[in-house]
């Protein structure tokens, strides 16, 4: 029990400079502006929805169907709300209690001694575990981890307890459940089942390759082969339900997330697919240059065979194969049982069985047996368990690093990462367990005490390391603008568009443009960044500058509304009224189908329309205007903010007299919105017009009370006082919107129309 809390408290101490980071890259997404976080939206959402928000279902949808690390962000805005020090919290004890049910796993395999101190206190500081733990939506990597681990330690249970049916078929149940639960915090996580089923075979049983076909043809260990049906069943049945609900389609991802997938060379994709797992095992074994994001040309595809990185690929499988060979071999049994037992590097207790192959292949275990068992091997004669072999081992971390993988290897379907950090979280498990007991191996083949001592502290060393490694690299998650510059040797084109994106909400507006213009260096074809650099420029008047850059983007990506809508904006600005309407009309038809983020689309449309809708209504085409309006409701996605949208209804209808449908939709808009300022505004001038005079005033005054800066405000209060003529307030009214708003020429003039009317008036010496 104490290396599990030993291994826990660093995993906990390690990532405690983590609670106080911010919001980092994906977690905007998945967080900050996923509707199924809000309580308004009903929590079932959840298990139809995919991880960012988006109907499972839907072409453009990421697939990626996590409902109970959604409901875990869910419970945690319901209690902090967008307080990122609780989620970050969860994150640091999630990871804390992986390593200590690892740190107990692996003393099943390793025993009780500083081999499993070795192998928990390295799991707990892995750096690859870094954007798992400090960026908040690597928990569904974590989640997905604690009850791959939990059921895994089912799973043993039920073998050792085989033969007791109640028993054994409970912790089968579990082994279950908690495949599905990992399952459904990450899809990788019902890997565990063919981990279970590699650890039955081949360090309970400890069968070989060439006596499995043997086994089955006798019918021997039927027990053995009823669990591995029971596991093929469940893991399949898991699978298509999963499948289903997803709609029975594979996502779709941009070539950027994946240009190895996206290549029309064969040879390409063949190459650097095969080269990718390669990278990922480098990675594991050094982890010196991390990035927030390894995809675009973060690692340059493979076209040819003459490419050096090829003998990497080779090399990389030769050891795999080695290793693969090692494990699966059959022993002869006087080298088998000449050796010494050794446990933790101490003799006489290996783990080594002097069984014969004979022995393992005509008994079967028997319910006797089974209680006087710990891992599948029979106490010795002074009580103390035996260990699985280095053979044993070697088979399972092999499992436990190659299958949870698999999922990422393109080989079944393409994903949209080319290498992901996060998903490594669970494999470093088979790896931290490889080097334990690579290292314990080679403590146990060395004679000399210097030698010995040289393994064990070389790999204490490696692990102090691998913890200094965590902590600073941490420090890169504490906030976006340190994330991304952090990335810019790894992916200088996502990290510097990115940059741009921090520095401008930072105010730092030559910065920004400055790294925009870096990120399109390195990519010049990349549609967002074309967009963002637009958007500066448009902000800052830089208005041809802006549409060249939006007419790139579109060219990049034809299907960018945001491009359109700004577009459609600025030509509207300056007169061009019928290709701002050319523009809008073509934006307003184009199609969510197979687009990533469709809400984010679905609002730029909405916001076409709106947009399409005023032009309408300024050339006093209200009929129009009504039209465009109502299908910019009917197309309006749940997060869109509609006053604005509500409060131009009510004027369309005003200016076509029809005053109770104006009002029904000035009222919608404050229902919406209880502070937007207009709808105060033109709801008081449709309140004085139907002579609820006092109500009226009173919505002037709530307007002005809101933003007492606005001049606006009280210029129409002031026409309301003239129109009462109460002209001393009225005239006070237009000399303190035209001080507020001197430079908005609207305002002045009509202030000064005002104020003409007023000394015009009769009552001249009053005034």
């Amino acid at each position: 029990m104490i290396a599990e809390l030993v291994s826990s408290a660093l995993g906990l101490a390690l990532y405690l400079n983590t609670l106080s980071a911010d919001f980092c890259y994906d977690d905007s997404r998945a967080i900050k502006t996923n509707q199924d976080l809000l309580p308004e939206t009903p929590w079932t959402h959840i298990f139809y929805n995919d991880f960012w928000g988006t109907l499972l279902t839907h072409s453009g949808s990421h697939k990626s169907y996590r409902p109970l690390c959604t409901l875990s962000f869910r419970l945690n805005h319901a209690i902090g709300g967008l307080n990122p020090w609780s989620y970050h919290l969860v994150n640091v004890l999630l990871h804390a209690a992986v390593t200590g049910l690892f740190t107990s796993f692996s003393k099943i395999l390793l025993g009780d001694g500083y081999w499993t101190f070795m192998a928990g206190l390295m799991f707990a500081s892995h750096p690859i575990h870094t954007e798992a733990v400090a960026g908040i939506v690597g928990r569904a990597d974590v989640g997905a981890s604690l009850f791959f681990l939990l059921s895994l330690l089912c799973y043993i249970k039920h073998c050792s307890t085989r033969g007791y049916s109640a028993r054994t078929w409970g912790w089968f149940l579990g082994t279950g459940l908690c495949a599905g639960c990992s399952m459904l915090w990450k899809e990788q996580g019902v890997t565990v089942l063919a981990v279970s089923a590699v650890y039955d075979v081949f360090v309970f049983h400890r069968l070989k390759m060439k006596q499995i076909l043997p086994a089955i043809y006798k019918r021997k260990n039927l027990s053995l082969f009823l669990s591995i049906s029971l596991l093929t069943f469940w893991g399949t049945s898991l699978l298509g339900a999963r499948l289903y609900w997803m709609g029975n389609k594979p996502p779709s991802f941009s070539n950027s997330d994946n240009p190895a997938a996206d290549s029309d060379s064969l040879l390409a994709r063949t190459l650097t697919f095969f080269y990718l797992p390669t990278k990922n095992l480098w990675l594991l074994l050094c982890p010196d240059t991390l990035s927030f994001d390894w995809s675009m040309d973060a690692v340059p595809l493979l076209k040819t065979v003459c490419d050096w990185r090829n003998l990497h690929t080779v090399a990389f499988y030769i050891g795999l194969l080695f290793l693969a060979y090692y494990g699966l071999k059959s022993p002869s049994v006087e080298r088998e049982c000449s050796e010494k037992f050794v446990t933790n590097g101490k003799q006489n207790a290996n783990g080594h069985s002097c069984h014969s192959d004979v022995e393992y292949r005509n008994s079967e275990i028997k319910p006797s047996f089974a209680s006087k068992v710990e891992n599948g091997i029979k106490n010795n004669a002074s009580q103390r368990i035996q260990l699985p072999s280095t053979e044993n081992i070697v088979v399972l971390s092999l499992s436990l690093l190659i299958i949870p993988f698999v999922p990422a290897t393109n080989l079944f379907f393409y994903v949209g990462f080319v290498i992901a950090e996060r998903v490594l979280y669970i494999p470093s498990m088979g790896f931290c367990l490889l080097i334990t007991v690579g290292a314990r191996a080679l403590y146990v083949k060395v004679q000399k005490r210097f030698l010995k001592s040289l393994i064990f502290y070389a790999t204490a060393t490696l692990i102090v390391f691998y913890g200094l490694k965590t902590a600073i690299r941490n420090g890169d998650w504490q906030n976006e603008e340190m994330l991304y510059r952090s990335g810019i040797k790894v992916n200088p084109a996502k990290a510097w568009g990115n940059l741009g994106n921090v520095l401008k909400s930072q105010s730092k507006i030559s910065e920004a443009e400055s790294a925009y213009r870096n990120a399109l260096y390195y990519r010049s074809n990349m549609a967002d960044m074309l967009y963002n650099l637009g958007l500066l420029l448009q902000e800052n008047s830089r208005f041809a500058e802006a549409l060249h850059y939006y007419k790139l983007a579109i060219g990049s990506r034809p299907t960018l509304a945001s491009a359109y809508l700004n577009t459609g904006i600025i030509l509207m600005n300056q007169g061009k009224t019928e290709e701002a309407r050319r523009t809008f009309l073509k934006c307003s038809e184009i199609s969510d189908e197979n687009l990533k983020d469709p809400h984010a689309h679905k609002s730029s449309v909405t916001s076409c329309l709106y947009n399409l809708g005023k032009l309408y209504h300024e050339q006093g085409h209200y009929e129009d205007a009504l039209s465009v309006y109502k299908e910019a409701i009917q197309k309006m996605p749940r997060q869109f903010a509609p006053q604005s949208l509500y409060n131009m209804m009510g004027e369309a209808y005003m200016r076509l007299s029809k005053l109770p449908e104006a009002e029904h939709w000035y009222m919608e808009s404050l229902r919406s919105k209880t502070d937007h300022i207009p709808a105060h505004l033109t709801y008081g001038k449709l309140l004085a017009l139907t002579g609820r005079k006092s109500e009226a005033e009173k919505f002037f005054l709530k307007a002005i009370e809101l933003d007492p800066t606005k001049g606006n405000c009280y210029m129409h209060y002031g026409q309301f006082l003239l129109e009462e003529a109460r002209l001393i307030e009225a005239a006070e009214m237009a000399k303190k919107a035209a001080e507020l708003d001197s430079t908005e020429f609207d305002v002045v003039f009509n202030a000064a129309h005002m104020l003409s009317i007023i000394y015009n008036s009769q009552d001249v010496e009053a005034t």
